[in-house]
């Protein structure tokens, strides 16, 4: 199996702009146009590279830059366009389709006034009580009744907590005047003393990645506004690529970022999935790491095959249609050695190896499975070098990988080795850290695009746990790096990561929380590191305690959570105000249970996206773009920016929201990792149903006793690199008279990938959207593979 050769930019035209007058719809599929460079030094040498394209009405001109013999580094951020504090203020560009992690900042007006702050109708009776209490209770009646309103207002609710108690034993009571003063008082206080239920903010973020499934949908699905879609993905391909998750607000299937969803699944899970069983939400979150998983074995049919997108962007964008009613094309698109693409395949090792650790005990079948890919996949990746960008055309407006390779083959490497153990993927960390730049860039941001700093963690967390050997000098230099990552969040490094004026990083104006809610994970981790270490974080501006990390990273999910200036929560469903109109096509039009009338490609636009009023169906969990620079936000389904949600931006917040849930636990965070068996689900007080008949016993089958037929056929076949590849489909019959349930099938002589059945131990069952086989229906399963068909026989079953 070959991918096909990439298609000439000349060859890929919207398919919707033919036979279209309509100019302004031409303007949202007008692709960024000019080239933009960013400069760096290295050795004394200013080197400039084009990295990006940007439209030419929004390119600001570069700050100029200047190589000296001082520099502390020869390393300087390539990201540096993204920050805005080093660019000047730009207007807003139109709503053109652009890479998911990029925009150019272009920074508002400051707020003005209360108009910009959170509860502004309640602020001028409450004050006008305070200073009523001030004429008739004195000044220290006042000053308590400014503290308890204060602990309303303003996110560091703690501190005002104890400042009120003080106040209300230090001042004279006698000046508290008035019967309603302490019933008020009693009323109040609750808000100034009230936290955040990360246990609760933990559920509905695992809610949000069921509603993300694409493919047939489990019978235990909770998100029940939602059902099958994509069934015929990679059907023209000859694959089965049915299965994953929609990566935001639209029904593409992209690789790059899927894969990253899962490694920080996987992370969160492997650090902190003790706390999750605590909480009940291990065994969700790991299904939510299967249901990807799953998808990417899929996706991996040979060791230098993978795909890597379903569908197409443009197409998509332009419809607004459930995932139930698509009718956009579902081309499957994918790398190989002719069509490398070392970026996708290294973060789909990432992905692999990293789940290949939550699985190991509860699973260690499917674990040791996704870890034989795992290798495969590094392999492919590092011997075969160049962007999936550069094969995959079609994924460039929206996840262009703009770092390229080198980071993800080493964020590869640092995940095989914690996986396996084996010293050749620490020697590959260690021997390719300058060459590949895991020893070089000192980064602020860390993402779906940039893994290095997640690479320099990884590698930190090795040192730590003293297995650098002989490679510690090595090791210490990543650490300086990871730790160049954590004093730029904290404020205490030479190059800082910007802030809003309520204390939210800030990387860039479109969906800016997905490096906030990556920053918090590493920052959690590192702490804990840390801590289980005995050490601090080293800074230009001085030092910093663990619990100093671990208390910036609880104020970041504080801010999403609600404690900002708006006093919005900008996870769906978490807090009593948050987003309405978000900008995603599954939530925003009515649900195919409720009305199954097909929407069409445009009427979704007409219908649904231009609505004004709340989605009719709850996107629970989900974490959208958020605010801008000067924590301003906009609740509306257009301002894709703001209010379309991600997966990559739940995932790393899942493990936050544990650790903060479970408190310090006093977990070594440096031992090797073995995770508690998921808790069951907690059964339902339901009626007792009605007794079932008794299965008859399994029957151990033979050719003359067997109730079933099976039927092969070869339905096509190529050739490729010099072999012949045939599909064979298989339709096993069921002749009796009664249901089959438990099925076991043995197939021998199979060479290759097979789609229908689940795999059981060394035979294969029904698959898992299938209980039994009623009396002349029949099973139907395909498998590749370049020999003659294979031996398929019924081995077991059982008759109700």
């Amino acid at each position: 199996m070959t991918c096909l050769p990439p298609p000439s930019p000349k060859s890929q035209p919207s398919p919707c702009l033919e036979n279209r007058n309509d100019t302004s719809q031409q303007d949202f599929f007008r692709s960024r146009a000019e080239d933009e460079s960013i400069c760096f030094c290295e050795k004394n040498i200013l080197i400039c590279e084009i990295v990006r394209k940007v439209a030419v009405f929004t390119s600001p001109p570069h700050p100029p830059l200047h190589c000296s013999d001082s520099s502390s580094s020869p390393y300087l951020n390539i990201y540096t366009t993204r920050a805005p504090s080093q660019l000047p203020p730009s207007p807003p560009p139109p709503d053109l389709p652009s890479p998911r992690g990029f925009s150019l900042p272009s920074p508002l007006p400051p707020p003005s006034g209360w108009a910009h702050r959170g509860r502004p109708t309640l602020l001028l009776p409450l004050f006008i009580v305070a200073f009523l209490v001030f004429r008739r209770g004195g000044r220290g009646g006042f000053l308590l009744w400014a503290l308890v309103l204060g602990g309303f207002f303003c996110p560091v609710r703690v501190l005002l907590c104890f400042a009120s108690f003080f106040f209300l034993f230090a001042v004279p009571m006698a000046r508290l005047v008035g019967l309603l003063q302490a019933p008020l008082l009693l009323l109040l206080l609750p808000f100034a003393l009230a936290g955040h239920d990360y246990g609760n903010a933990l559920s509905k973020s695992l809610l949000f990645f069921e509603a993300q499934r694409s493919g047939y949908l489990p019978s235990n699905q909770r998100v029940n506004w939602r059902s099958n879609s994509g069934l015929q993905d990679g059907k023209a391909s000859g694959v089965d690529l049915v299965g994953g998750y929609y990566d935001a607000g639209d029904n593409v299937k992209f690789g790059l970022p899927m894969a990253f969803t899962i490694t920080m699944m996987s992370w969160s899970i492997v650090e902190y999935g003790k706390q999750m069983a605590a909480s009940g939400e291990l065994g969700h979150a790991m299904e939510a790491v299967k249901w990807g998983t799953d998808y990417l074995i899929k996706a991996h049919p040979q060791p230098d095959v993978l795909y890597g997108e379903v569908g197409d962007g443009s197409t998509d964008h332009f419809c607004w249609q459930r995932p139930e009613d698509m009718t956009t094309p579902r081309t499957a698109y994918c790398v190989d050695v002719n069509n490398p693409g070392s970026d996708l395949a290294g973060e789909t090792a990432a992905a692999m190896a990293s789940a290949s650790i939550v699985f190991r005990h509860s699973n260690p079948a499917y674990s040791n499975e996704l870890l034989s890919h795992a290798k495969q996949l590094f392999d492919f990746a590092d011997k075969y070098r160049g962007k999936y960008d550069s094969s995959i055309r079609v994924a460039q407006k929206y996840y262009r990988s703009y770092s390229g390779y080198d980071d993800e083959l080493l964020w590869a490497a640092a995940w095989m080795y914690h996986a396996t153990n084996d010293q050749h993927y620490l020697d590959y960390l260690a021997n390719n850290g300058d060459s590949l730049g895991g020893t070089g860039w000192a980064m602020t941001e860390f993402g779906w695009d940039v893994k290095y700093a997640g690479a320099q963690v990884l590698a930190s967390k090795v040192l730590l746990q003293g297995k650098g050997g002989a490679h510690a000098a090595v090791l210490e230099r990543y650490q300086q790096k990871a730790e160049y990552f954590m004093c730029s969040c904290l404020g205490k490094g030479t190059r800082n990561v910007q802030r809003t004026p309520g204390g939210l990083l800030f990387r860039q104006r479109w969906n800016n929380l997905q490096f906030v809610t990556s920053a918090a994970f590493l920052l959690t981790a590192y702490s804990d590191y840390l801590a289980s270490s005995g050490r601090s974080l080293r800074c230009a501006a001085g030092s910093a305690s663990p619990a100093e990390l671990i208390a910036f990273a609880n104020s970041q999910v504080d801010y999403i959570l609600g404690d900002n200036p708006r006093a919005t929560s900008y996870m769906v469903g978490y807090g009593s105000t948050y987003p309405q109109q978000v900008h995603h096509r599954a939530s925003s039009i009515v649900s195919i249970k409720v009305n199954p009338s097909f929407v069409s490609c445009r009427g979704g636009y007409d219908t649904w996206f231009s609505r004004k009023a709340s989605d009719p169906n709850l996107l629970v969990g989900a974490v959208v773009g958020g605010p801008d620079a000067y924590d301003n936000f906009a609740d509306e389904r257009d301002n894709y920016e703001q209010t379309e949600p991600a997966t990559y931006n739940n995932a790393p917040l899942l493990g936050v929201l544990a650790r903060l849930h479970a408190g310090n636990g006093g977990l070594n965070q440096l031992l090797p990792v073995v995770l508690p068996a998921p808790t069951p689900p907690v059964k339902s007080d339901k009626p007792t149903p009605m007794p079932r008949p008794k299965p008859s016993p399994s029957v151990p089958v033979t050719q003359a006793s067997s109730p079933f037929t099976i039927e092969q056929t070869m339905t096509t076949s190529w050739n490729a690199k010099g072999k012949t590849y045939s599909r064979y489909s298989t339709i096993v019959t069921n002749k009796s008279s009664k249901t089959v349930k438990d099925i076991k099938l043995d197939i021998s002589n199979l060479y290759g990938p097979l789609w229908g059945l689940a795999k059981v131990g060394d035979s294969y069952g029904f698959p898992w959207w299938l209980h039994s086989l009623p009396a002349e229906k029949s099973l139907e399963f395909v498998y590749i593979h370049a020999a003659s068909q294979a031996d398929v026989r019924v081995s077991g079953y059982t008759l109700v």
